[in-house]
């Protein structure tokens, strides 16, 4: 645990000392956020703290990977600098939303294929565990490109994103520490102290924004987690102690908030006959405030929900895949439709007292 550990502090450190030459960079630059009516912030803000996000990492996995172990990574590193630099790109000339999905369709197909980082089953879910490997390539690809996606939607509050994702590749780190993986535990870990790092210039009032370029480079580590481990804990002996029978649901529950925040949006745009792919506040984050939470208050609410649902998968950890799922999905569609009646309850005291 200790490499692991080392690990996060060495991207910390590396991150925290870019940081303020990039926010001073892109203001002389102009590489800024510029405030609009889709958008949350009120001021011009730098967006390109991703960069430090990701050299903060760079530079501890190249310290603390043994490098007999670069061998078995470097098709990782590949693909989240491919990922990194359609980030960039986007960051400094919007790139159009085809472009960006060509790109990480080809990040996600890199580790498909040459890294063969595959669901090869559905572990038991619905009853079906192994599936061809054809079609094991198409959900694999698609489950990449939805982590990665999801995970760049919720980038939308102070401090938001960073927190979530540092709640769950902290849960991934543990856990890789804790079966033996420890390339994997350095991995999320090194990206867990950059993450660190970043959100004391981005919690609110934000001073950078992690950008396209940290959204998706966090995003695709994050798919890249959730797959691994799926596979690395299904595969573990059935009496290992930290071998979860719900190998998938599992995953789900480690990064639940940017999955749930998805499925809800798209599902409410198509409810209103629009298409799910259509910009709007709709999102979690969008509805909490409206509640009247700050930037910060919402962000807490947030990370600790994930946290509870991290401690639902531990406390359900011999329960069947099956079982599980369906847990998370009820309580996800409760949370859900529980904020939503929150939100009308408020506007409708709002209307009441402009009427008054």
């Amino acid at each position: 645990m200790l490499i692991p550990l080392a690990s996060a502090v060495t991207s910390f450190v590396v991150c925290f000392l870019i940081i303020p030459v990039i926010i001073k960079y892109s203001l002389e630059k102009n590489l800024v956020d510029i405030p609009g009516r889709r958008k949350i912030h009120k001021k011009v803000t730098p967006s390109m703290g991703g960069i430090a996000i990701f050299i903060g990492f760079i530079v501890a996995s190249l310290i603390w990977i043994d490098i007999e172990h670069w061998k078995d990574i470097r098709l990782i590193l590949i693909a989240l600098f491919m990922v990194f630099f359609i980030g960039v790109r986007d960051d400094l000339v919007p790139l159009k939303p085809v472009m960006k999905l060509m790109g990480q369709l080809v990040a996600a197909t890199i580790l498909v294929l040459l890294f063969d980082l595959r669901l090869n089953s559905l572990y038991g879910l619905l009853g079906i565990y192994e599936i061809p490997s054809v079609l094991s390539y198409f959900i694999t690809v698609f489950t990449i490109i939805v982590i990665t996606n999801s995970f760049n939607l919720i980038d939308g509050l102070d401090g938001l994103a960073g927190t979530v994702a540092g709640i769950s590749l902290l849960a991934f780190g543990i856990w890789f520490a804790l079966v033996g993986d420890v390339v994997f535990a350095v991995l999320a870990f090194c990206m867990v102290g950059a993450l660190v790092a970043f959100l004391i210039f981005n919690w609110e009032p934000s001073r950078v924004f992690m950008g396209d370029t940290g959204a998706l480079v966090v995003g695709m580590m994050l798919s890249i987690m959730a797959v691994y481990f799926i596979n690395t804990n299904y595969n573990l002996p059935a009496n290992h102690t930290w071998r979860f029978s719900a190998s998938a649901s599992t995953a789900v529950c480690v990064i639940i908030i940017p999955l749930v925040d998805t499925m809800r949006i798209f599902i409410l745009r198509i409810s209103r006959r629009q298409s799910p792919f259509t910009p709007d506040k709709s999102h979690i984050h969008h509805s909490i405030m409206r509640l009247g939470l700050t930037h910060s208050k919402t962000t807490m609410l947030l990370g600790f929900i994930q946290v509870m649902y991290i401690a639902l998968a531990i406390l359900l950890i011999h329960v069947n895949e099956n079982y599980v799922m369906l847990s998370v999905i009820i309580l996800s569609v409760v949370l859900s439709i529980t904020l939503d009646r929150l939100m009308i309850v408020r506007l409708n005291k709002e209307e009441d007292n402009v009427r008054v």
